[in-house]
């Protein structure tokens, strides 16, 4: 081993020694004992030092596990740039999206008591979304336009439909569906100021408004990102008889020791809330992210959370696990597996798929809150068949692949258009650092 490589394996040695009570206990290990290179994990530190300097990112945080052992862990940038603060290891994060995963998983937790089934339909949770209306397109060759018209649903909605986003829900902030965007703008959904944030609709308003909102597909018919999730933690709610906080506090977060995520920070911690850069670089508008300072009227299970990159490296090796960690069970190795297989196949459509609204590229299918790859080629970004992943409106990412045992998390806070462009940035450096 060359001396630079040694130095560079004893920096991070030294350093993996002395987080080990932050990472909430994840044991830590020399990368080269579960057969990754130290000096080239190093590189990832050293890329995105580059765009920070460069102004495109304020800051980032950095994790990977392999084999059940943190091997890498860097924070680099700031996680205020205008305060001069630089970013910390446990500086907390708007995850958005990566909110769906958490929620997907208490969902199936309730499955697994018999509370939920994946069949029933989402009307014997919430009497109110059962007789829907779908906003269907149709071309007038005519007048060269598209009108629309609304027909009844052909079948309700199930709570795998949620699940697996193919509940003819839409997001006001990327349908193509004019009538079902204006109705969303309209019941204060969907708001045009700041993107994907109505927590100040209590849940019940929520719903109420929500099934006045036409469909923008037939139940069961396509694949398309929405606001499943949110209703999704309205099902959870009802089916506990719990708020979703509670819920997930109770029963996921405390047992995994996942002590910084909710859907607000308390006020002894804002301090370590990452905030965006003013303006993103690449697209000259304005960073408008949501105020989670104070407690929301709902826990939006769609776009609400906030964690910090150990607390999510936790949830990410709990489902590496098969649902366990540290001797706490959230779910069994069967549901685990069935959350991460194809649920899509060849019936239901995706124009656009799940890893080219993440990651730019084909090659993905859904699951059950996840993000699956379908085989090791196609997407043009390093991954094995198997692999399942999720991210972030404000650019954070995490994957897991069980066929190389590797869990990883990157946050930031840079709701920018090129935000695919760093999370294949991370991923593809994390495995050319397989060594084995």
């Amino acid at each position: 081993m060359s001396a630079k490589r040694t130095a560079v394996g004893l920096v991070l040695i030294i350093s993996l020694s002395g987080i080990a009570a932050w990472a909430q206990g994840l044991p830590s290990a020399p990368p080269e004992s579960v057969g990754m290179s130290a000096q080239r994990l190093a590189r990832i530190g050293d890329a995105f030092k580059k765009e920070i300097d460069q102004g495109k990112l304020p800051g980032a945080v950095f994790l990977v596990a392999r084999k059940g052992k943190l091997v890498y862990s860097e924070a680099v940038g700031f996680q205020d740039k205008d305060a001069g603060k630089p970013i910390a290891k446990d500086s907390i994060f708007r995850i958005y999206s990566m909110t769906k995963p958490i929620v997907s998983v208490a969902a199936m937790m309730l499955v697994e008591e018999g509370r939920i089934q994946l069949t029933d339909p989402v009307s014997k949770y919430l009497p109110a979304m059962k007789s829907l209306n779908v906003s269907v397109a149709k071309a007038d060759a005519e007048f060269a336009k598209v009108a629309y018209t609304q027909v009844p649903a052909e079948r309700e909605m199930t709570v795998q439909d949620l699940l697996r986003h193919t509940a003819g829900l839409a997001y006001g902030e990327i349908t193509q569906n004019a009538p079902v965007k204006e109705a969303l703008g309209k019941a204060g959904i969907y708001k045009s100021a700041i993107d994907y944030d109505a927590r100040d609709l209590a849940p019940a308003e929520e719903i109420e408004r929500l099934a006045r909102v036409p469909l923008a597909h037939q139940p069961g018919t396509v694949w398309d990102y929405s606001l499943a999730s949110d209703v999704l933690g309205r099902v959870v709610e009802s089916a506990s008889a719990e708020r979703l906080a509670d819920f997930l506090d109770k029963r996921l977060f405390k047992p995994l020791k996942m002590n910084d995520t909710g859907f607000w920070v308390p006020r002894d911690k804002i301090n370590r809330l990452a905030v965006p850069l003013p303006t993103d670089i690449n697209s000259g508008k304005p960073n408008n992210l949501i105020d989670v300072s104070a407690v929301p009227a709902n826990d939006s299970g769609g776009a609400g959370g906030v964690s910090t990159a150990a607390d999510y490296l936790r949830f990410t090796q709990m489902l590496l696990n098969g649902g366990q960690l540290d001797g706490a069970r959230v779910l069994s190795r069967s549901s685990v597996a069935l959350m991460t297989s194809d649920h899509l196949g060849t019936r239901i459509s995706a124009p656009v798929t799940p890893g080219e609204l993440l990651l730019g590229v084909p090659g993905y299918t859904f699951g059950l809150g996840f993000a699956v790859r379908q085989g090791p080629g196609v997407a043009g970004v390093p991954g094995s068949a198997g692999e399942f992943m999720w991210a972030g409106y404000a650019g954070t990412y995490f994957w897991v692949d069980p066929k190389e045992e590797i869990a990883a998390v990157y946050m930031t806070q840079a709701p920018s258009p090129i935000r695919a462009y760093y999370r294949k940035l991370f991923k593809q450096m994390v495995y050319s650092a397989i060594a084995d």
